[in-house]
């Protein structure tokens, strides 16, 4: 499963606009709406405010990658969100974020879920790929920044 595939015109923003972790969380849920129903919605929502409980997925340099399970999915959703005002996140590095990047799958298909998240952190960790993230403001300019970064760093 490729990142790039997860991602579509829905569910990537560029400008998103939020005053909190909480509503960035919370919009970049909301673009699964097309997708999922109502129900599905509340609990992939209650997943990721519950994880972000345990402990912040701010992993730093301006990155947050919020993630979470729900018996309620069948197959793994995602959503890319770049701040228009970086939010305070209690990340590991206590400095604000600006991108995030939400993935949320099945409770049964726990592999893939960490297996994606390696492969979201480690094409994020990438300087050069956040810069040019950063740089744009069009969605399918960032879907093809992640097809293309995928293809050079990621075994897929």
């Amino acid at each position: 499963m490729k990142i790039s595939d997860l991602l579509d015109e829905s569910n990537v923003i560029p400008g998103l606009s939020a005053r909190t972790k909480n509503e960035a969380i919370d919009k970049l849920v909301d673009t699964l709406s097309d997708k999922l129903d109502g129900e599905t919605i509340k609990s992939v929502r209650k997943a990721v405010l519950e994880r972000e409980n345990i402990m912040s997925t701010g992993v730093g340099k301006g990155l947050a990658i919020p993630h979470g399970k729900s018996k309620q999915l069948s197959q793994t959703y995602a959503a890319f969100g770049k701040l228009e005002e970086p939010v305070e996140y209690n990340a590991i590095d206590g400095e604000p974020v600006h991108i995030l990047f939400l993935l949320v799958g099945p409770e049964s298909q726990n592999s893939v879920h960490i297996k994606m998240l390696s492969r979201i952190s480690r094409l994020l960790n990438s300087s050069a790929f956040r810069e040019k993230l950063v740089a744009s403001n069009d969605v399918n300019t960032i879907i093809d920044l992640f097809r293309s970064e995928e293809e050079h760093f990621v075994r897929i």
